[in-house]
C-alpha cells in the first residue's frame, strides 16, 4: 500500500527556546503522525541535522545567539531541499516578510491556529519530499549518462535537439544504419522506454 507524502520518512525539527512552545509543537505535528525532534537552539540542531532526508524545520524567530532569520539562510545555502517555516511573535512582519525575501517557506504569526501550523507542515514536507525525489531521480539519470561513449553523447544530443536519424549520420558522418544501433545502445543505457522518455531522462541527467 503506498504510503502518503506526509509519512514518507519526513523529519520535522521545531527550534525554539521556549521549552513550553517546544512540547506544544511537538505534541501537535506528532498527533498526524509525523516524526518531531525538537531543539532548544539552532547551533544544537545544526549540530545533529541530517540532510539527507525529507522533512522541514519550525524555528521561532528570536532565538540568543543564532536567530531563525540567520539559521533560515544557512540552511537556505546548504539544504535548500528542507523548507523552513518561521514563527514570529507580534509586530514582527517586517522580519517574516524578510525571511521570506531570503527563501523562507512560510512564516506564521503568534497566537497561531493549529490547523493552519498543521496544514502549512504538511505542504512543507510535500515539496520537500517531492524535491528530493526529483533530486534522486536526476542523479540516477546522470551515473546512467555517465556510462554513454563519446560517439553515443553526440548521437543522443542530436536526438534530443530533434534531429532525424538521416541529418544526424550526415552531421556525424557515418551510416543511418549506425545511428540505428547508437540509438538504441543509448536507449538501453539509460532505460529508456520512448523517445519522449529518453528526452526526459538526458534533461533529468543535465541538472543534476
Amino acid at each position: 500500500m503506498p504510503h502518503s507524502k506526509e509519512n514518507v520518512e519526513a523529519n520535522i525539527y521545531v527550534i525554539d527556546d521556549d521549552q513550553v512552545v517546544r512540547e506544544s509543537l511537538e505534541w501537535l505535528v506528532s498527533s498526524v503522525q509525523l516524526t518531531v525532534t525538537t531543539f532548544e537552539s539552532a547551533e544544537k540542531f545544526l549540530a545533529s541535522f541530517d540532510s539527507t532526508k525529507p522533512g522541514c524545520v519550525i524555528a521561532d524567530v528570536r532565538m540568543p545567539m543564532m536567530s531563525g532569520l540567520e539559521l533560515q539562510k544557512q540552511l537556505h545555502e546548504k539544504a535548500p531541499d528542507i523548507p523552513v517555516i518561521i514563527v514570529t511573535g507580534h509586530g514582527e512582519l517586517d522580519m517574516a516578510v524578510d525571511a521570506m525575501k531570503d527563501g523562507a517557506f512560510d512564516f506564521i504569526q503568534k497566537p497561531y491556529k493549529q490547523q493552519s501550523m498543521l496544514e502549512t507542515v504538511q505542504k512543507a514536507v510535500r515539496t520537500s519530499i517531492e524535491a528530493f525525489e526529483t533530486h534522486g531521480q536526476s542523479s540516477k539519470q546522470s551515473e546512467l549518462l555517465s556510462k554513454l561513449t563519446k560517439r553515443e553523447r553526440e548521437v543522443l544530443d542530436q536526438i534530443v535537439d530533434g534531429e532525424p536519424n538521416k541529418r544526424i549520420a550526415g552531421n556525424l558522418g557515418i551510416s543511418e544504419k549506425t545511428v540505428e544501433f547508437h540509438r538504441a545502445r543509448i536507449m538501453e543505457k539509460l532505460e529508456a522506454r520512448s523517445l519522449a522518455d529518453l528526452v526526459k531522462k538526458s534533461v533529468l541527467a543535465r541538472v543534476a
